[in-house]
């Protein structure tokens, strides 16, 4: 399996932007992002650390394929 590349909260927070996500609020260091998907609000909670670790970049990435394709989030988190 590909590596993780490291990702700072601020990167992150700009990709899904770009997706359709909207910053919801800001509490301390963390970052709410929500979608709106089929009337369901879909939420994700970054972290704005630099770098983020490994393990909380995997955790973002499983949860987030709930919102997005696989492909898309493959090319942006993991190395080639």
């Amino acid at each position: 399996m590909p590596r993780l590349k490291s990702i700072s909260g601020d990167e992150l927070v700009k990709f899904f932007t770009s997706h359709g996500f909207l910053v919801l609020n800001q509490h301390g260091s963390h970052i709410k992002l929500r979608c709106v998907v089929d009337d369901r609000k879909q939420t994700l909670i970054i972290p704005n650390h630099t770098p983020l670790r490994t393990g909380t970049l995997r955790a973002i990435y499983i949860q987030a394929l709930a919102y997005m394709p696989d492909d898309v989030l493959r090319a942006y988190f993991y190395m080639k």
